[in-house]
């Protein structure tokens, strides 16, 4: 393909004719061909935009997408295993020239080398089934070979005219994953899912970005025009509040809710001090009777307005879930917006096992799921679906260049101005793996756990803090020896003998990280949901397909050995 240029065509800097195979590269000194001159000059640029610039690059670069594309895990355990043993200091060391070269300091082939030599050992394998401490992990090698092809199409999927028949997938999967949740009738979707003036959802970046997107629409649907008042979006959240004679607004979640919710307040001008934990039950999920006391408090005080109930499908700590149908039921009496941050725990609704955990999520207004997540797609990728398929009317943006009034751009009703077609990796992972597919690789994430839990309580070393409701556990090393003076110990000495604890805990989780061999993660929890003290908990995440049993026993292993010598 030509493409050209309106100036002359010796301004075409993709002329046919320099993209000839064989025009010589005036880089290479011809007395020594070895050596090479990189220059920016336009023969130059156009040999590096349009291909390889020489044969060297092109067999290094196939040699290893060769490798990538149809052994990405062998690749991986190969170039990086878990991570190299290395320190945070030594690298930042490596990494502090901030100048940028003016001529080019590289050949393609030399800079993948650098990459697969330098980069990858000191990367992290989260493909490996010893790296369970994250809710990120291994993705099907066809992940990659998708991600390529939407990065070579390079679709922006905000507006039409850079996606045309993307955009109408899109839309088809919107209604896919909107029927997953909802679960609504055949004539609904019929009527909505190509429909041009509503909106069954819309991708994001990640589960932050749909949170806040799910409670911006929130805020404005408890906002709605009234008198002068045209619009929060118009006129501001102070004349919202004087409007609808409110001083405050305010966000209810349990105190396991993700971060971004605090986000959320910031960014949507009500405070993220109004973002409220509700203090967790004896099941560790939210404690219903409290949030009920709060909710009659907050309207004693008057001028008080409860923005949303966010309900936990899958706490990023524990994995736990929410009583849905009670939320449900208390936003529905009350009349309040109902939230589900379903980011972690969405995907288990395909799992025919499973999927009744989740009940009442179908109840919700507005639901957040994460792609990148537990559908196993590369970064980065979030949905959040409504209800009503209307709600995204309360976000509607135009420009005169794009998502202009009347047209079907996407992005008339998103945070986002620019968003690859992570649909299209969606849409065809569906179809290679089936909801079958997804639910097998559930299950198995949940009941791999479960035999992760026996495993500790069968080890007098540790002490399991929260057991897996999904696929994400808690525990902690708890010597014997230290476990009998705890269970003799008055309140004042069992705060020194945890912060002991603590300390050995924090240690090990780092040791066993920078050894490189296998990862859990860490956070800080109450050993019992009514003690006061957070203790320091080794957190642990299985959805590796290739975690087992055996591995979760090595990793055992190894912390035991780890902690002979730190004790």
């Amino acid at each position: 393909m030509k493409f050209s240029s309106p100036n002359a065509s010796d301004n075409n800097i993709l002329d046919k004719n320099i993209l000839d195979k064989n025009i010589p590269d005036n880089n290479v000194d011809p007395a020594n061909p070895q050596s090479q001159h990189l220059i920016a000059d336009w023969n130059a640029l156009q040999r590096v935009f349009i291909r390889p610039e020489d044969e060297s690059s092109r067999q290094t670069l196939v040699k290893y997408m060769e490798q990538i594309f149809f052994g990405l895990h062998d690749f991986l355990n190969k170039h990086v295993g878990v991570t190299q043993e290395i320190s945070l200091a030594e690298l930042a060391l490596d990494h502090t020239d901030t100048r940028i070269n003016k001529e080019p300091l590289k050949k393609l082939a030399d800079v993948i080398e650098d990459i697969i030599q330098e980069i990858a050992p000191r990367a992290v394998n989260v493909a490996s089934p010893y790296f369970v401490g994250h809710m990120t992990s291994a993705i099907p090698f066809f992940m990659v070979h998708l991600k390529a092809i939407t990065a070579a199409l390079n679709q922006n999927m905000i507006k039409l005219e850079t996606s045309k028949i993307l955009s109408v997938l899109e839309k088809q999967v919107l209604g896919k994953m909107h029927r997953m949740i909802f679960k609504r009738e055949q004539a609904f979707y019929d009527a909505h899912v190509q429909n041009i003036e509503t909106t069954l959802g819309v991708f994001t970046t990640d589960g932050t970005t749909a949170n806040i997107t799910a409670l911006w629409v929130a805020r404005n649907l408890a906002l709605l025009p009234k008198g002068s008042f045209s619009s929060i979006e118009q006129d501001g959240i102070f004349a919202a509040l004087k409007a609808h004679d409110l001083e405050r607004m305010v966000i209810l979640v349990s105190s396991r809710g993700h971060f971004s919710l605090k986000k959320a307040g910031g960014i949507l001008g009500i405070g993220n001090q109004n973002v409220i934990p509700i203090e967790e039950d004896e099941n560790r999920s939210i404690d219903l009777k409290k949030l009920e006391q709060t909710i009659q408090a907050l309207k004693i005080q008057g001028k008080t307005k409860i923005l949303a109930i966010v309900g936990i499908a899958g706490a990023t700590e524990t994995g736990i879930i929410d009583p849905l149908p009670r939320l449900a039921d208390i936003c529905r009496d009350h009349g309040i917006h109902f939230h589900v941050d379903a980011a972690w725990g969405g995907p288990v609704l395909l799992s025919e096992k499973y999927a009744p955990l989740l009940e009442g999520i179908q109840r919700a207004d507005s639901v957040t799921i994460d792609c990148h997540k537990q559908f196993y797609m590369p970064m980065t990728a979030g949905m959040v679906y409504f209800k009503d398929p209307e709600a995204l009317n309360q976000i509607v943006y135009h420009a005169r260049y794009i998502n202009r009034k009347g047209s079907v751009d996407l992005g008339i009703k998103t945070l986002e101005g620019s968003r690859e077609a992570n649909s299209l990796i969606l849409d065809s992972a569906l179809k290679i793996m089936g909801s079958r597919g997804y639910g097998l690789m559930i299950d198995h994430g949940i009941e791999t756990a479960r035999v992760f839990a026996q495993k500790i309580n069968a080890r007098p070393m540790f002490q399991l803090v929260t057991p897996p409701c999904l696929n994400i556990l808690t525990y902690r090393a708890v010597p014997p020896f230290i476990q009998r003076q705890l269970d003799a110990a008055d309140e004042k000495e069992q705060c020194r003998l945890n912060a002991r604890l603590d300390l050995l805990n924090t240690n090990l989780q780092r040791t066993q990280r920078e050894a490189g061999k296998s990862f859990v993660s860490r956070t800080r929890l109450r050993i019992n949901p009514m003690d006061n003290q957070d203790v320091v908990v080794l957190r642990s995440v299985i959805m590796n397909p290739y975690t087992t049993p055996e591995i979760l026993d090595e990793i055992l292993d190894e912390q035991e050995t780890l902690l002979a010598d730190l004790i």
